[in-house]
């Protein structure tokens, strides 16, 4: 065991609750508060089943209990062959407003990046001409993009553009601006819906945010108008133990 396992493991015994609560409440306790202490960063690796159980003198189940139950919470990350993680800090949005990714990454410290999957003009089907009101048929632009934090998927944006209000959009470099920057400047938002949904991804999806086939997602989809006319039609998937939303409600 090297001296960074050992202090994580120390620091977990000294956190542990002297009470009469099951064993796994204690172990729980004290993880949580090495995280709330941040004497534990997010993506630190806690110790292994193993160590746990043969410091604690308790079972494997009892430790696995509490391990599952912080991972099923959010708190912990669970890598097969790899270890458990502390989670990292859940990224921030606004419920009620529509924010530029780029933008809050920014101003968490960190670095954004984009790769761009897919950018070309189509036919509108059905489905994306109700989402857009127009015709069947009718020229749109439609893109695929991933957002990363620090070289980490964080979200994957697939988004329908009106090509009337925003022309040049198939033409834009999303590796050096985001669709939101440049659909805001050529047709500022006016309104706004969202529908927020906890979804499955798909298998594409689930490598595309380097993440497994089982683990849930927050997923938003979006419209936006500039004046009376739909600019634009956005599905936003984003990790959901990276993700959450945030709203303040005043007094009527």
């Amino acid at each position: 065991m090297t001296k960074r396992q050992s202090d994580t493991t120390q620091s977990l015994l000294n956190a542990l609750p002297n009470t009469n609560a099951p064993i796994y409440a204690r172990l729980k306790s004290a993880i949580l508060e090495n995280i709330d202490s941040s004497t534990w960063l997010p993506e630190q690796r806690l110790p292994s089943e193993a160590e746990m159980v043969k410091a604690l003198g308790v079972s494997r189940m009892t430790v696995n209990r509490a391990l599952r139950e912080l991972t099923a919470d959010g708190v912990l990350i669970r890598q097969q062959g790899v270890g458990t993680f502390v989670a990292p800090k859940k990224a921030h949005s606004s419920l009620f407003e529509v924010h530029n990714i780029a933008q809050e990454i920014a101003d968490r410290g960190h670095k954004h990046t984009t790769k761009v999957v897919e950018l070309q003009t189509v036919k509108a089907n059905t489905d994306q001409a109700l989402r857009l009101g127009l015709r069947t048929g009718e020229r749109i632009f439609k893109s695929t993009l991933i957002h990363f934090e620090n070289q980490h998927p964080i979200q994957l944006e697939q988004r329908i553009v009106n090509t009337t209000l925003a022309p040049n959009y198939a033409e834009q470099d999303f590796t050096q601006l985001t669709p939101f920057a440049y659909l805001n400047k050529v047709a500022p938002i006016t309104e706004g819906e969202h529908l927020v949904e906890a979804v499955i991804p798909n298998a594409t999806e689930a490598e595309q945010l380097a993440i497994s086939t089982h683990q849930p997602c927050l997923q938003i989809k979006r419209r936006t108008w500039s004046g009376q006319i739909i600019v634009t039609s956005a599905r936003l998937l984003s990790p959901g133990h990276l993700f959450q939303l945030f709203g303040h409600f005043g007094r009527p």
